[in-house]
């Protein structure tokens, strides 16, 4: 398998913690700990966890070295730590939790640098630094979930992103697909192994996802009081929070305004849905009289392409969904720049192969698919990173506006409970 060079990993690391550092600066000690919700973690605990993994997995439990502090495992293995102790925790002090967190990578690029080739410490670096960068997109709904102020990491707005819609469908043939990940594609995750022949019908899916506008008109008729839009359970979950719009919605004097981290703002039309759960995605398929795609499908739409005449599908598979070449902002919306969504017809360079627009980036997609094992799954070295969540959640793909360039990949799974609506999803549709 291909990994990352030492030098490479060194410049990841460092790019990851200074992203953990953008995203908690400027809060004070009551913000860093936070009210008790279920959605988020304190980020004081948070931020010396994501050192920690580094810590145990190269310098412990590889390189068999001692743990920089002697409480470091009742405070931030998050294995033995319930969720709802975590605020309960003597927790190091923001200066201590800095000083754990700059000693872990000082330690491990010292190995990087002056030790020899080591292809497991590379691999279980990498491993780490991918941990940190899902944790700072976590970081980053926090803030919006509280409320906070936004990060310092946005650029200057780019007139590419007001790019209006691209309505349409694109249509998909039929054929067999190899579904995941190639053991010849680099560092991957276990639920992604391994790519397997799957037999696909032929589809059709929208070009973009589903924009501002499109999940206004469900809410103006009336969409979150109508129980025939919505399965049980997301009825039942729709009284039970109240909610007749987005989370993150409200009524102004000119029109619906969105909430943006801590400030209100008119509701951008053209812009991608998001922060809504997959019970919403699923209500306004029905009323709109589509569906959301499977799993299977969204892949196939990534990264598939057609044969010459447009008849088969093609043998041949994407990295991305324009090709093998990295995303940059040309491409996707990713990274933070944005600091939001942006125009659903924006950056046509991304498409992929079918003319599928934004597949990586901008909003996590919904799938119709409950999260499960491939054929012959087998958990990796952190057993706990996939399977206790089989079965109880619904897959996501593709990356949001947050998500780290370089985690993101096609065969990338995503998974959420179905009534996540903090999290940085939206979705796209397919005809009935």
């Amino acid at each position: 398998m291909h990994l990352s060079s030492p030098r490479d990993l060194i410049t990841q690391m460092e790019d990851a913690r200074a992203r953990t550092r953008a995203l908690i600066d400027g809060l004070d000690d009551a913000r860093m700990m936070g009210p008790r919700l279920p959605t988020v973690n304190p980020l004081r605990w948070e931020i010396g966890h994501a050192a920690y993994f580094y810590e145990y997995w190269v310098l412990r439990e590889h390189l068999g070295e001692a743990a920089g502090r002697p409480d470091v495992d009742r405070l931030f293995d998050s294995i033995h730590v319930a969720h709802d102790t975590r605020w309960d925790l003597p927790l190091p002090a923001l200066p201590e939790t800095f000083a754990y967190m700059d000693g872990v990578l000082g330690r491990v690029r010292g190995h990087l640098e002056q030790d020899g080739p080591d292809a497991e410490r590379d691999y279980l670096t990498q491993y780490a630094v991918f941990h940190e960068d899902m944790h700072t997109e976590a970081f980053t709904y926090t803030r919006q979930t509280l409320g906070y102020p936004a990060p310092g990491i946005g650029l200057a707005r780019n007139p590419a992103w007001d790019a209006g819609r691209l309505p349409g469908d694109v249509d998909i043939p039929g054929g067999e697909f190899r579904l995941g990940a190639e053991p010849g594609d680099g560092f991957v995750f276990d639920n992604e192994k391994w790519a397997h022949p799957v037999e696909v019908q032929p589809f059709r899916i929208a070009r973009t996802t589903v924009s501002n506008a499109d999940f206004a008109a469900f809410v103006e008729d009336g969409g979150y009081r109508r129980e025939s839009f919505w399965d049980t359970e997301g009825w039942a979950w729709r009284r039970a929070c109240g909610l007749e719009h987005p989370l993150y919605w409200r009524r102004g004097a000119e029109g619906w305004e969105q909430r943006r981290f801590d400030r209100w703002e008119p509701l951008t039309p053209n812009a991608a849905i998001i922060h809504v759960s997959w019970y919403e995605a699923r209500a306004w398929c029905r009323w709109a009289g589509r569906r959301l795609p499977t799993e299977l499908e969204w892949e196939v739409a990534a990264a598939g392409a057609p044969t010459a005449d447009g008849t088969a599908l093609a043998p041949t598979k994407r990295r991305y969904p324009w090709g093998d070449a990295p995303p940059d902002p040309t491409r996707a919306n990713l990274d933070g720049g944005a600091l939001g969504t942006i125009d659903v017809g924006a950056l046509p360079a991304g498409d992929s192969a079918f003319g599928c627009r934004q597949m990586i980036g901008n909003v996590w997609e919904w799938t119709e698919t409950v999260f499960g094992p491939y054929p012959g799954f087998t958990p990796d070295m952190y057993a706990d990173y996939s399977q206790p969540l089989f079965g109880e959640t619904r897959v996501l793909r593709g990356g949001g506006w947050a998500t780290r360039s370089r985690l993101i990949r096609n065969t990338w799974r995503n998974y959420y409970g179905p009534d996540r609506n903090d999290v940085f999803a939206g979705f796209r549709t397919c005809a009935p």
